[in-house]
């Protein structure tokens, strides 16, 4: 078998149920598609897909984007302010604040990784947007920010289990985030 890269693998995991798909990329159409809704541990569940995916597709999986529902979330919004002095508003002065943002946030929740970093709400001059209008000059702007969190052990469990099938995390999205 040869490591090709020319689809995607998406594991679905919840307390109500499992699922695997596999999509093309170029068209992203559904090549594969396992549906579990019993209650199964993640290691039997994938024991019975991943060897299927594998040889029905001649190709190793390497990378899984995991879409996760599960109590282990935890949500933290945090409010940033700056002051502009008159100036426009640029893209590098809304990446430094979000870099900002981002690690005060991590300094609050050392045993949970950030999964999304969401702007909610854009305040320019005391008006509300609902994007951020660069190129307009402005006193004060501020982002309001919601971080989805998830616990670090958490997380370790479930690399643990699909290293045991040589497949590392190519991406994690939560399942609220996705609908």
């Amino acid at each position: 078998m040869e490591i090709k890269s020319d689809f995607e693998t998406y594991l679905l995991l919840s307390p109500q149920k499992k699922e695997i798909a596999v999509y093309d990329k170029q068209n992203f159409k559904n090549l594969y598609l396992n549906k579990n809704l019993e209650i199964e541990t993640i290691n039997g569940f994938l024991e019975k897909n991943i060897f299927v995916i594998e040889k029905k597709f001649q190709n190793f999986v390497e990378k899984i984007n995991l879409i996760l529902e599960n109590d282990e979330f935890f949500t933290l919004g945090i409010s940033i302010k700056k002051n502009n002095y008159g100036e426009t508003i640029t893209k590098d002065k809304i990446v430094h604040i979000l870099n900002k943002a981002k690690d005060e946030c991590k300094k609050s929740i050392d045993d949970k990784k950030i999964i999304h970093m969401i702007i909610e709400n854009y305040v320019v001059d005391e008006k509300n947007h609902s994007y951020l209008p660069l190129n307009l000059k402005c006193d004060f702007f501020s982002l309001d920010i919601k971080f989805v969190c998830l616990s670090k052990n958490y997380l370790k469990e479930v690399e643990r289990t699909l290293k045991r099938y040589q497949i590392s995390i190519n991406s994690i999205v939560q399942l609220d985030y996705v609908k």
